[in-house]
């Protein structure tokens, strides 16, 4: 079994059916996952030590709190949203998110990213 990479990865996703298809994913790929589903409480996050954000971008808020946890020294931020919503796609591009990706391509690059913050 591989070594969890001991900074967690931040999760910003409210809906329950999803956050817990990410949860699965990552206790499969041996993970270490914090889920925050209010972006404000971002900000709030004291010691933060984590180097990927996993962000859900159809979420109002997100974008900007991705983008200023980014700035403040977070790592990493990759976002999704819906394939459709082009409007939120330019924001969050815009913003510097380091990928955008449509659900549907997230949730197929989903297993690799976790893994890859697995020892």
């Amino acid at each position: 079994m591989a070594e969890t990479d001991p900074s967690p990865i931040l999760v910003l996703v409210r809906d329950l059916m999803f956050s817990g298809r990410i949860l699965a994913e990552a206790r499969a790929a041996g993970a270490n996952v914090k889920v925050v589903r209010d972006p404000a409480k971002i900000a709030e996050l004291e010691s933060d030590n984590s180097s990927l954000m996993i962000a859900d971008l159809n979420l109002p808020g997100a974008i900007a709190a991705a983008a200023d946890w980014r700035r403040r020294g977070g790592g990493t931020v990759v976002g999704f949203v819906s394939h459709v919503d082009s409007e939120a796609i330019s924001v969050a591009r815009e913003a510097g998110l380091d990928q955008v990706l449509a659900r549907s391509r997230f949730v197929e690059v989903l297993p690799s990213l976790l893994k890859s913050k697995t020892g």
